[in-house]
């Protein structure tokens, strides 16, 4: 029989050392997921010169869950295991999350947890750096330091008791708002200025940029917010909108396309093709309204584009962490959206069709809050039972082709029954991953480089494919309506640019010198601009319905391309739509790394855009009537869903 070894020392000196051992844990876990962010323990040791306080922060982040589970079982070593496996978790997650996009993981990334298997599937092979593992193996080190000290820092009996009591206390103080912000001045930590998704990361580390999103403060009401001062904003917005001359409203169908990372190729240096992969989209330009569309993101973030595109919200409107598509179900009521200004009082049937399942972002949900009669997801889609000749499906997902014959097909079942269609279709065929075998290697353009290796070359062959089919696509539907006797308006764009991952950790952009590297931290406001943008254009089968603009260039964004759209088949709206169509004059996207005014200008800012006083007040408006939906007392919301001059 093996005789059980007693604790070493007194009960306080065992409590010290527990308490010690907790804090280097919670040290090296801090240092261990900062190593598999930053890359080499030189850049770690340059962040904890330049942010000491940032570091004893997280490190009593990770301390104090160690400490408590050490006192729930009696046993340190047995509370660093899950607590160090947790932030190495984490870590692995936002080094593939800025591998992806290159933009850090963010507290709002935490509604499509549930999704993660999904998201990874989506991604392609996400393979962990090597730093990982070396990071994984020193914290593993440091938990067998700890099982082989055990003696040292075992509690027990009332000493163990009292333990788990400060322990769960310090736990209730650091989960709260107030407390970790106490801790935190203590420290020397600013819980309050908000920072870009990117800056945060860099500057707190990651666990910190996610507390610090956790307790965020309260948005800030307008400058002597009340019913009083709600109802000056209404009169103000009435006056403003009383000076736009009526439109006659036209009821054509409506087609809105997100085409999965579409964008002209032709904007990349030092790439030649056999052939210009956006033909189709080229010869529309010249009967469309089209132009640089600006987006929120680079690589990701579909859903969040939709939300803020149908909408009207952004992230810049929510408190940091807030996740545009997972908020309180009834948020997505206060205001009529898009989808609405057509069914309620224009006789539109508004569907959703998407070349995917029903799994992420919750669309099931947030749809039909929007106004959505139906969401056709790709089983949905397969079972229309409509005539096809050829697969489904290309590369790994349907094939956009597939799904806008779907979407013709319910238009012409909607119209049938003497309604309009309102369609908003997703595609997926130029999804990543960009695998080369995505497309059986087929390419039908060639492709010639002299920058990059041969297996980068094929990424980029396979995003070639991939965009001319998406191309092509579009020639296919706008062919087709061409057919048709019914009025129809066809608004195209791409969400996002690709992300294009390449041997090595580089991406195509900054093999081309497009950026200097994948983390947005240090890009200038010029390289934001550039790879956040994508295109888009506004077709339709008649010109007429174009308001003679057929043609033109204008450039949009998420939030303006809808107004856009308003403008065009004119009518009555909401003063809420109304408003942001006047908004979209001045600002087309504004985003914690970019602001871009409305002649396409960009800046890093709103506050350092070249703005008028006009277009300031434009935007305060704009704040104020989202602050009192969305965080107010709903002072005029009900107004602002109803057109001006009607109460």
């Amino acid at each position: 029989m093996f005789k059980k070894k007693l604790p070493i020392g007194p009960q306080w000196f065992r409590w010290l050392m527990s308490a010690a051992a907790s804090l280097c844990m919670g040290l090296a876990v801090a240092v261990a997921m900062q190593w598999t962010g930053l890359g080499t323990l030189t850049l770690v040791w340059e962040w904890v010169r330049t942010y000491p306080a940032h570091l004893v922060m997280t490190a009593l982040l990770y301390a104090v869950p160690v400490f408590l589970l050490g006192a729930l079982t009696g046993r340190l070593w047995l509370g660093a295991v899950p607590v160090g496996l947790l932030g190495m978790i984490l870590a692995l997650v936002d080094y593939f999350k800025n591998a992806v996009n290159g933009t850090p993981l963010e507290l709002a990334d935490f509604g499509l947890a549930a999704q993660a298997g999904n998201v990874a599937g989506l991604a392609g092979d996400l393979t962990p750096p090597e730093d990982f593992f070396l990071a994984l193996a020193a914290l593993g080190l440091c938990t067998a330091v700890l099982f082989m000290t055990r003696r040292l820092t075992r509690l027990e009996g009332r000493t163990r008791a009292l333990s788990l009591v400060f322990s769960v206390t310090a736990a209730v103080i650091l989960c709260t708002g107030p407390g970790t912000r106490t801790v935190g001045s203590w420290l020397g930590v600013d819980f309050y200025t908000r920072m870009p998704a990117a800056e945060n990361r860099n500057v707190h580390g990651l666990t910190l940029s996610l507390w610090r999103d956790a307790f965020p403060q309260p948005k800030t009401p307008p400058e002597g917010y009340s019913e009083a001062y709600m109802q000056e904003v209404l009169d103000r917005i009435d006056r403003l909108l009383a000076e736009e001359q009526p439109r006659p409203e036209t009821r054509p169908n409506i087609l809105f396309i997100l085409s999965e990372s579409f964008y002209d190729l032709n904007r990349l240096p030092e790439l030649r093709y056999g052939g210009d992969p956006l033909e189709n989209f080229h010869a529309l330009e010249k009967e469309s309204i089209s132009g640089t569309f600006h987006s929120h993101y680079l690589g990701y973030g579909t859903g969040y584009i939709e939300m803020a595109m149908l909408y009207g919200v952004d992230h810049m409107d929510l408190p940091p962490g807030t996740n545009i598509c997972f908020m309180d179900d009834g948020v997505y009521e206060r205001f009529d959206a898009l989808a609405e200004q057509y069914t309620k009082s224009r006789g539109y049937t508004a569907e959703m069709l998407h070349a995917f399942d029903n799994s992420l972002y919750n669309r099931t949900v947030t749809y039909p809050l929007l106004g959505f009669d139906s969401l056709l997801f790709s089983e949905d889609v397969q079972s229309l039972g409509f005539d096809w000749e050829g697969g489904v499906y290309g590369g790994y997902y349907m094939k956009d082709s597939y799904l806008y014959q779907g979407m013709l097909e319910r238009m012409e079942d909607i119209n049938r029954q003497g309604k309009r269609a309102f369609l908003y279709g997703i595609s997926m065929e130029n999804h990543q991953p960009f695998d080369p075998e995505k497309f059986n290697y087929e390419c039908q353009l060639s492709l010639t480089t002299d920058r990059f290796e041969a297996a980068d070359r094929d990424v980029i062959r396979v995003m070639l494919e991939g965009i001319t089919r998406a191309d092509q696509a579009l020639g296919y539907l706008t062919d087709a309506l061409r057919e048709s006797e019914e009025p129809t308006i066809v608004v195209f764009y791409g969400d996002h640019r690709p992300n294009l991952f390449l041997s090595g950790g580089d991406t195509v952009y900054t093999k081309l010198g497009l950026c200097p590297e994948n983390d947005t931290q240090n890009w200038t406001t010029e390289q934001v601009n550039e790879l956040y943008s994508t295109d888009y254009l506004i077709w339709a089968n008649d010109a007429a319905l174009l308001q003679g603009l057929a043609g033109t260039r204008r450039d949009s964004g998420v939030t303006s391309l809808g107004p856009q759209l308003l403008e065009l088949t004119g009518g009555t709206v909401s003063r809420y739509w109304a408003l942001l169509e006047q908004v979209s004059r001045e600002c087309l996207v504004h985003t914690d790394l970019y602001f871009v005014d409305g002649g396409g200008r960009p800046s890093a800012g709103r506050e350092t855009a070249a703005l008028t006083p006009e277009a300031r007040e434009l935007l305060e408006l704009r704040d104020a009537v989202i602050y009192d939906a969305i965080y107010g007392q709903q002072y005029i919301t009900a107004a602002m869903n109803r057109p001006s001059g009607h109460g």
